[in-house]
């Protein structure tokens, strides 16, 4: 039997847990519930299965904390591979299907989004050994969610007929868009309709033929973009001809057209987590049916959820309502309309602000800065560098730079000059010079950054030297 291959798919975003989830930090990365990460969530889950180095497939930008969420871990990874843009599923999966082909093998690949709550992982484990069977045999899985309810959020799937060798596997008679209340009642009471979980499995050949059959144009610009691949550091970067790709999911490009498609049921507790009502349904809750995240006073409240990231939220007489705090943003929605939270996020987009991008703290493969304020031509920062960590040999056009060192010991390169900082200590880097921070200690570096100057964007950087390939 051929070994397990997990393909984790990262690209999301995720706008429907903001102000918690942002595009430079989305949802799959963030613990929401317990000491993990969704992502290292689903990495755990899979450990039983003996799996191989699993491959990610997620947005450029967000390599650097996928690598971190590994190294968390003290987990090895199979491939990183950057996508210049996401063009959806289908493409994702063809693109770590060819490579594991190039490594000449043929593995069974388990295709896992990052970003689900499983709460029965044993089981899980369970069904996905039992699909092995079928999967080897050149089947594509779909794995079904057994519904616990009337769903509109999700998308369904219809059984077709029972396996001949298996009563619990059936075959696909149909994938259904998401229905309408009616619909989804009917669905649920008939018995034959599980939610689609968006989890998949087969070899990659079994996967790359079916492709190649049906969506021609995919597997060809992927084929391409993967022979004329490179490799980054830790990373594997596609050639820019993946951006002809058309986009397309792998339930439309292949999996509701092929003939070789059956499906296993899981009842696992699933959850996409793709809401915030959906983190109030997986989360402990008081006797008011409350979930209460943070530093959060709450009086005369009924099945409210409250998340405070940076301070006090006090709250007194709600009912069914969200209430999400971080230092830049606060939402406050009723529970019925958290779908539509996406709703603001486009608002945002639309008004060129930049809240629905980043957080006031933004990570970089070094460690992080954190936005401490902002007024006319200056700005203060708190910047924490991980050991052993250095920042890029750099020059600005437009601003001079105070630091003050917090904790730990910094080491400065100024134009000529190299010297260490210890706590309290301080120095100005001026405009135009050349500099660089590094920490050569076996501590965390916290430092205050005062920026002043006309132009004060994190665009205004010359980089001459960088140890993570950034230009």
């Amino acid at each position: 039997m051929n070994k397990i291959l997990p393909v984790i798919l990262a690209g999301g975003t995720g706008s429907r847990l903001w102000p918690l989830s942002r595009e430079v930090y989305p949802k799959q990365f963030l613990k929401l519930y317990g000491e993990f990460s969704m992502f290292q969530h689903t990495l755990n889950r899979i450990q039983s299965l003996n799996p191989e180095d699993a491959y990610v497939v997620c947005n450029e930008e967000h390599r650097f904390l996928v690598a971190e969420q590994f190294r968390e871990q003290k987990q090895k990874w199979g491939a990183l591979i950057l996508e210049p843009e996401g063009r959806n599923t289908a493409p994702a999966i063809a693109l770590a299907a060819l490579h594991a082909l190039e490594q000449g093998q043929d593995p069974v690949m388990l295709v896992l989004p990052a970003d689900h709550y499983i709460e029965d992982k044993d089981t899980f484990c369970t069904q996905v050994s039992k699909a092995c069977e079928f999967v080897n045999s050149g089947a594509l899985m779909t794995f079904g969610i057994v519904p616990e309810r009337a769903e509109t959020g999700y998308g369904y799937i219809k059984k077709g007929m029972v396996h001949e060798s298996d009563t619990e596997v059936s075959t696909v008679d149909s994938f259904v868009e998401k229905p309408d209340a009616l619909k989804a009642q009917s669905y649920f009471e008939s018995g034959e309709y599980l939610w689609n979980s968006g989890i998949f499995m087969f070899t990659a050949s079994s996967y790359l033929a079916e492709l190649e059959k049906f969506r021609p144009e995919i597997f060809k610009v992927c084929k391409e973009a993967m022979k004329g691949s490179q490799l980054d550091l830790d990373f594997l970067r596609p050639s820019p001809v993946f951006l002809d790709c058309p986009a397309d999911s792998v339930d439309y490009a292949v999996m509701e057209q092929t003939e070789r498609n059956i499906m296993l049921p899981l009842d696992v507790g699933w959850n996409d987590l793709g809401s915030w009502g959906a983190l109030w349904d997986i989360s402990d809750q008081d006797s008011g049916g409350n979930v209460l995240l943070g530093d959060v006073i709450s009086k005369n409240c009924n099945g409210t959820l409250v998340y405070a990231q940076s301070r006090l939220v006090a709250t007194l007489g709600l009912k069914n309502l969200i209430v999400v705090e971080t230092p830049d943003a606060v939402l406050i929605a009723d529970k019925s309309r958290v779908q539509d939270v996406k709703d603001i996020v486009s608002a945002l987009k639309r008004e060129k602000r930049t809240e629905h991008e980043t957080h006031t703290r933004v990570y970089r493969p070094w460690g992080s800065y954190e936005t401490v304020e902002v007024g006319q031509r200056y700005q203060v920062k708190r910047i924490s560098v991980n050991p052993g960590s250095t920042l890029s040999l750099q020059m600005h056009h437009h601003r001079a730079e105070h630091w003050i060192v917090v904790r730990g010991i910094a080491e400065v390169e100024c134009d000529d000059r190299k010297f260490n900082l210890s706590e309290n200590e301080s120095t100005y880097i001026p405009l135009g010079s050349t500099h660089r921070l590094s920490n050569p200690g076996k501590m965390e570096l916290d430092l205050i950054e005062v920026q002043v100057g006309s132009y004060l964007g994190e665009d205004d950087i010359v980089r001459f030297e960088d140890d993570y390939g950034r230009g």
